[in-house]
This record gives structure tokens, C-alpha cells and sequence, in this order.
């Protein structure tokens, strides 16, 4: 039976993540789930260490000194999944704006339909966002369809947060060549294993905006990946991303 882990990333989510560790661990597919925090000052770190006996070597905690960035928590838990022999790795939010349930149809795309790369995706039929303003959802839409312009990605949500990884594929890339921090990481991962031949798979989810929490979304964020796919594109005409063996 394969080893599947979820990579949750916190700051600041004491209002979600107890309850989001008990949904996770209520899993059918048995999930072990490892916790990324970046210092939140409200304590989301203890939360996670006090839910720990209750799910004995299911839940793991990297506790990192401050905030460094989406991406460098991702490229983390990568590395940590791959050195403790996962097959299977999932990252998610926090805050229950991608569905823990729907990380069962993410399995079945990689496991059934042969994905390599499975994503969760708000655009694959349509527009499926709930409770965000309309600007911020064009502004997400369009930018989806802007990098699938420039880069030639055949996904529909490029900016996705929601996915599952073979481990074959995080072993394949680089990660510590993996540039960008923030949200653009998410476009990157994607970008990096379709130009190295991995089937990059979609499943369409409703994402529903955060309740409880702050979003740390912010203008910045979408300027990274605006301005960042144009170079990441030119740099992938000139060397294109290989394989490591």
C-alpha cells in the first residue's frame, strides 16, 4: 500500500487547525499529515502538538523561525515526504477553502486515470469560487488564463494550490532550483513537471473562501507570478528543466 502524506502550511490559523487535523486524520485513504508553521505568534503551533497523541506518528510538525514564503515551505515538506519514503503527497490550505474530502478525488485521477500530477482545480468546468469578491475573482480567472497563454500549460487552473504529487516527480525536479516563493511557486511545480513530460491531471473542486482567519493574499503575490511566468518562460526556451536521475 503506498504512503500518502497532505502538507498543510500554517501562520496564524488557530482557528482552523484543530479542526482541520481531525478532518484530515478522518480520511478513508489514511493519510499521515505533516504541519509546516512559520512562527504564528497565536499559537497554531501548539494546537498541532497537543492534537499529536491523540493520532500517535500520524501528525508531524516543521516549526520554521519566521515567515519565508509559501514556496520555501512547500520545497520543505517535499523534501521531508521524499526522505521518510512517501508515495503520495498532497498540499492543501488551512482553512478549508479546498475540501479535505476532495483529496479522494484527487487520488483516484493519479491512481485510476493515470495522473502524475493530479490538480485540484476552480476552472476546469467553469467558474467554481464561493464568497470571494468579483474582482478578486477575475483577477484570479485572467491570471490563470494569462499563464496558460505564455506558458503553453494545458491546465485550466495554473495558479491551484490544491494538488497531488507522484513522489517520482518531486524526486525528478530540482526543487532547490525552484525560484519562486510565493504563490507563483504553485505555477512553477506545474510548469516544470509538464515541460518534463509528467501527465499533469485536473479534477474540478468548488473553492469556497476562508471563514474564520485572515487570507494572506495580497497584491504583491499576484505581481510575483504576473511578471514572473514571462522569464520563467524565457529561461525553460534556453534551458529546458531535465529530468534528475
Amino acid at each position: 500500500m503506498s504512503k500518502k502524506l497532505i502538507i498543510i502550511p500554517t501562520y496564524n490559523e488557530k482557528e482552523n487547525i484543530t479542526a482541520m487535523i481531525d478532518t484530515v486524520m478522518a480520511l478513508p485513504f489514511v493519510p499521515d499529515l505533516l504541519v509546516i508553521d512559520d512562527n504564528s505568534p497565536d499559537g497554531t503551533a501548539a494546537l498541532v502538538k497537543e492534537a499529536q497523541p491523540k493520532y500517535p506518528d500520524r501528525i508531524h510538525l516543521i516549526s520554521r523561525k519566521g515567515k519565508l514564503g509559501l514556496g520555501t515551505a512547500y520545497i520543505a515538506g517535499f523534501k521531508w515526504a521524499l526522505e521518510n519514503g512517501y508515495d503520495l503527497i498532497f498540499e492543501m490550505d488551512c482553512d478549508f477553502s479546498h475540501n479535505p474530502a476532495d483529496t479522494v478525488r484527487l487520488l483516484e485521477e493519479v491512481e485510476k486515470n493515470g495522473a502524475d500530477v493530479a490538480v485540484g482545480s476552480r476552472y476546469k468546468s467553469g467558474v467554481n469560487v464561493v464568497n470571494w469578491p468579483m474582482g478578486r475573482v477575475l483577477m484570479s480567472y485572467f491570471a490563470s488564463k494569462y499563464v496558460r497563454f505564455v506558458t503553453g500549460i494545458p491546465v485550466a487552473d495554473t495558479t491551484a494550490g490544491f494538488v497531488c504529487y507522484k513522489a517520482d516527480v518531486l524526486r525528478a525536479i530540482d526543487l532547490d532550483n525552484i525560484r519562486f516563493k510565493g504563490y507563483a511557486f504553485q505555477i512553477e511545480m506545474k510548469f516544470t513537471a509538464h515541460t518534463m513530460g509528467f501527465k499533469v491531471g485536473e479534477v474540478p473542486i468548488v473553492f469556497t473562501n476562508r471563514i474564520l482567519g485572515t487570507s494572506k493574499m495580497n497584491s504583491g503575490i499576484f505581481g510575483e507570478a504576473f511578471f514572473g511566468v514571462i522569464s520563467m518562460k524565457l529561461r525553460s526556451l534556453f534551458k529546458k528543466p531535465r529530468r534528475r536521475e
